[in-house]
């Protein structure tokens, strides 16, 4: 006899795991819940979270306050200017939480600066927005006449989507004579419905059955589902099918590849159909973990069993860590502390047990760490200093990996930029400078640079020059050297004198731009080099302009008798002070010579009595510099064995010096008379020319009339005024006054009168 088998498969539970996150380090750990109802519209309200955690809006929007989620619907929206949480997406509790009761999501609220995680669970509740459904619009039987009262019969449950009360309460059979309907539950808690024969059937009375079953939950207001039962009555059967199990039980990897037998039902009263079950689609462990049917087993005279069948998924080790960043901070100021929160991570694996059980750490030398306090939250903290000038920015590699056999593991790179402090000074390239200046430089002249860098970045890094108040011989520093801000270049402030300054030292400041300044100092040193600008100066013998000195030598003096000694000295340095003294002129040059070095007059003969007496001798005292500047001094020197003979020529050279001496002091004087005479004259003349224009163009422009004017010691009659005549005299000098003539000329009167276009001028003339 032929049977067939019908599996009954219900819809796999879902789990939804609902993972309450604490915080990092944060200031406040509390956690707060809401309730809605699912299918809100868009922009509902939720709750006020700035005021259930008590944070201030503007901490909220300091903090850049943000939702972050390992999911990809994000269902809320926060609100920073009302400190509100809003629906952002429809929610439907079917499709988030499927059957699991009570359904909720959670989120994070995070804030930076400092960086708080403060966890929010919003539980969603279940409205009855679903009735119930049968797969099948028909159940059809087909059962013998012969079926014994008290039959069972496995019929397809209805699935209602709703929890609680919303969910399928209750089944109702059509009334009808043969058949009533009970409803049982397993031991685990869930149901299975079956139709029970009470009473015989007789084809023969009653060939086909229409019935119907309605399912109807507890919601308001209630709904309901319907299917229709159809039994065909069969010719009488000996003996039913009977499973030799009430219930088999197996278990199945996930992943199993189509067509892999799990486990085989047996019933009795059955031909070679061997029941076996086999996978029919991919199994996944994340999804069902448990899936539980029924078989029903039939033959041909409409007899039939039923078992139930519960298959274990096994987990396998399919599934990688997955990272999600919840929030993560770049560029970091180099003076955070260590210990700094710089991101938080969100770690998840979807396996179970040690499949599912995860590492996370960090790779390589990056000076950062993983720590977690939270189950699947990691914090990323620093554990050493951060220095920019020694790493701008680098990468951190995050590993987390499960404890499957093989493990699987994910990597995350982050890269982490490192902001600028002020913390470095500008620092010179040179602990001290030193620079040489040739003196009688011009004002301005470059005489050098100082460098200074900074490791800082941008306005940091940003290096000024200044220069260190002080004074310089009773003088500020400002007066000989000026630095450029900008550069370092000093340059000279004035010309420089070796004779009065020979070197200086001065303090240049490179400050940078942060704030606060750091800066540093340099010690630069100047030099000044000397020039050949001074000429020897003879400091013996002295030349004098009203005496004379001479140096005596007597006749009997012998070879190499020392004379005098010039001697001179030059306020230059160095080679440009070095002098050598020549002869530059003598009467008897085979008499007298000078030391090169020092400078001291010999005699390179013996005196003989035919030598003159009076001897002048020029010698010229000359440097060593580039170009040699010189000087020369005048020796007289008297070849003499007594005083009166040196007496004597001695008054005369004296009187021919001061002959020469007066004469040239009156020439010089004559010059210096004639040009001022010359000048004056010249100077009056134009002045009376352009006295007289202006007069001119003055009665020319005016329209009075014209009235000659006498002045008071004239009259226009002879004899009445004080002086009536001008007496002429012609008084001729000398330079001796008793050579002095005067002559008289006879007075004579003569009227000049001048009359032009544009007036007249007159003008009388007594002789």
């Amino acid at each position: 006899m032929m049977s067939k088998w019908r599996v009954f498969v219900p819809s796999a539970q879902a789990m939804l795991s609902c993972v309450f996150v604490m915080l990092f380090f944060i200031q406040s750990d509390a956690q707060i819940r809401y309730s809605i109802p699912e299918e809100m519209r868009k922009g509902s309200l939720i709750g006020n979270v700035a005021q259930d955690l008590g944070l201030d809006l503007n901490r909220l929007r300091s903090g850049r306050a943000r939702i972050v989620t390992g999911e990809n619907v994000q269902y809320a929206e926060l609100k920073t200017d009302k400190g509100t949480l809003v629906v952002n997406e429809r929610i439907d509790r079917e499709q988030l939480c499927r059957e699991v009761t009570p359904c909720s999501f959670t989120f994070e609220i995070l804030l930076e600066n400092p960086m708080e995680l403060h966890p929010v669970t919003i539980e969603v509740l279940d409205v009855n927005d679903n009735a119930p459904t049968f797969k099948s619009k028909d159940l059809d039987f087909n059962i013998s006449e012969s079926a014994m009262v008290g039959s069972r019969f496995d019929l397809e449950g209805a699935r209602d989507a709703d929890v609680g009360e919303n969910a399928l309460q209750n089944y109702i059979l059509s009334p009808n004579d043969n058949f009533i309907f009970k409803q049982h539950v397993n031991p685990d808690g869930s149901k299975y419905i079956q139709m029970v024969l009470q009473n015989a059937l007789d084809r023969e009375k009653e060939p086909r059955l229409n019935l119907k079953l309605v399912a109807v939950d507890g919601g308001s207001p209630q709904r309901s589902g319907t299917v229709n039962i159809n039994i065909v009555v069969l010719d009488a059967n000996d003996n039913a099918p009977v499973f030799n199990q009430s219930i088999y039980k197996a278990t199945v990897t996930e992943n199993s590849p189509k067509g892999t037998l799990i486990l085989t039902v047996n019933a009795t009263d059955i031909d070679s159909v061997s029941g076996a079950v086999f996978v029919m689609k991919e199994l996944d462990f994340e999804k069902d973990k448990k899936i539980e049917f029924r078989v029903e087993a039939k033959d041909q005279g409409g007899f039939a069993d039923t078992c139930k069948v519960e298959i274990d998924i096994i987990d396998v080790n399919d599934n990688a860590p997955v990272i999600n960043v919840m929030s993560f901070s770049s560029p970091v100021s180099e003076d955070s502390h260590v210990g700094t929160t710089i991101g938080i991570i969100n770690v998840k694996d979807l396996d179970s047990g040690e499949n599912g059980q995860v590492r996370c750490a960090v790779e390589g030398s990056a000076p950062v760490e993983v720590k977690s306090n939270v189950r699947n939250y990691y914090a990323l903290v620093t554990n050493a200093p951060l220095d920019r000038e020694s790493i701008s920015e680098f990468n951190i590699t995050v590993i987390a990996s499960d404890s499957g056999k093989p493990p699987l593991s994910v990597t995350k790179t982050f890269n982490l930029k490192i902001s600028d402090v002020n913390d470095n000074p500008p620092g010179f390239t040179r602990a001290l400078y030193s620079a040489t200046i040739t003196e009688n430089n011009s004002p301005g002249f470059s005489v050098l640079s100082v460098v200074a860098k900074d490791p800082d970045e941008n306005q940091n890094a940003r290096v000024s020059y200044i220069l260190e108040e002080c004074d310089i011989g009773g003088s500020p520093v400002s007066g000989y050297i000026s630095v450029n801000s900008e550069n370092g270049v000093l340059s000279a402030a004035r010309s420089f004198d070796y004779e009065q300054t020979k070197q200086f030292v001065c303090v240049i400041k490179a400050q940078d731009g942060g704030s606060p300044p750091l800066s540093s100092n340099v010690t630069v040193k100047i030099l000044v080099q000397d020039q050949n600008d001074n000429g020897p100066q003879v400091l013996y013998p002295v030349q004098t302009g009203g005496s004379l000195v001479a140096e005596m030598v007597p006749r009997s003096a012998d070879v190499g008798y020392l004379v005098t000694k010039v001697v001179a000295v030059d306020v230059d340095s160095g080679q440009n002070a070095w002098l050598s003294y020549k002869l530059q002129k003598a009467a008897d040059r085979a008499l007298f010579e000078v030391g090169l070095q020092n400078g001291e007059i010999r005699t390179i003969r013996q005196v003989t009595d035919k030598d003159a007496v009076k001897q002048r001798l020029a010698v010229i005292v000359e440097d060593n510099g580039q170009p040699s500047r010189s000087a020369t001094v005048i020796v007289n020197v008297v070849v003499a064995d007594s005083f009166p003979e040196v007496m004597s020529e001695f008054t005369d050279f004296t009187h021919d010096k001061e002959y020469n001496d007066n004469l040239t002091f009156y020439l010089v004087l004559a010059l210096a008379v004639v040009s001022f005479l010359f000048t004056t004259c010249v100077v009056v003349i134009i002045s009376v020319k352009i006295y007289r224009w202006r007069q001119s163009r003055v009665l020319y422009h005016s329209n009075l009339p014209v009235i000659p004017y006498y002045p008071p010691r004239y009259s226009d009659t002879l004899g009445t005024a004080t002086l009536p005549h001008v007496y002429n005299y012609d008084t001729c000098r000398t330079t001796d006054s008793r050579k002095s003539d005067i002559k008289y000329m006879q007075p004579m009167s003569q009227s000049l009168v001048s009359v032009d276009d544009v007036g007249f001028t007159l003008t009388l003339v007594f002789f």
